[in-house]
């Protein structure tokens, strides 16, 4: 029976989010360019790592964000525990107006929702590359397919775990998001964001879904 476990994100110490972590060069360059239009500068080498606050991480079923300028990002999450790898599945929810001041301020701006459940990595790696990601928004009433793709599309786990820690393993405690797909149609703000990971080797998938609730900017 496949290994699975509620998501206590008490035991994560640190968050780091990977960016700009795609291995084709193509699907990287279309989600730079997705940024570049909202005014992202591009990034002067990739991966990057950005430390966060680990006090973002929520299973919630809604965040408070500040205005209506911001979005999620489906994207596996690694976690590093005492009994070995874990892995999720996450948004990486960022505020698009700070993102063109700075990607690191834009990354400590919004909660971090993910999902409640958390599957054994030992038992994915061996045909993690069928793994899939996908997510759709709410408008209104409609739900629109958002992002769909094979975890392939970013750099393989073991491989950002290296590059992230200088050879060694994630230290436990640590969660790491791992990269996100290009969007269909362009980024845009949304209701509510519905995620998912799939594994059909083992027929389940890891999903989680969250409002988003803007507050009023006074200036």
């Amino acid at each position: 029976m496949p290994a699975e476990r509620a998501n206590d994100l008490r035991a994560v110490r640190q968050l780091v989010i990977g960016g700009w972590t795609g291995r084709n060069a193509a699907a990287l360059e279309a989600h730079i360019k997705e940024l570049e239009a909202l005014g992202v500068r591009r990034p002067k080498s990739v991966p990057v790592f950005y430390r966060v606050a680990a006090s973002l991480l929520t299973t919630d079923d809604s965040i408070e964000v500040m205005g209506t300028h911001s979005s999620g990002e489906v994207e596996f999450v690694l976690y590093a525990r005492e009994d070995g790898m874990w892995i999720g599945v996450g948004s990486d929810h960022t505020d698009r107006k700070a993102e063109t001041i700075g990607v690191t301020l834009s990354k400590q701006m919004c909660a971090k929702p993910v999902g409640p459940r958390l599957w054994r990595y030992d038992e994915v790696a061996p045909h993690f590359e069928q793994l899939v990601l996908r997510s759709f928004i709410w408008v209104g009433r409609e739900r629109k397919p958002y992002q769909e793709g094979p975890v392939t599309t970013m750099r393989p786990p073991e491989e950002l775990t290296r590059l992230y820690s200088g050879g060694r393993s994630l230290e436990a405690g640590t969660a790491m998001f791992c990269g996100t797909l290009a969007v269909h149609g362009g980024i845009v703000p949304a209701d509510r964001f519905d995620m998912e990971l799939e594994d059909p080797v083992l027929g389940r998938k890891l999903t989680h879904s969250y409002r988003i609730v803007p507050l009023p900017e006074e200036g």
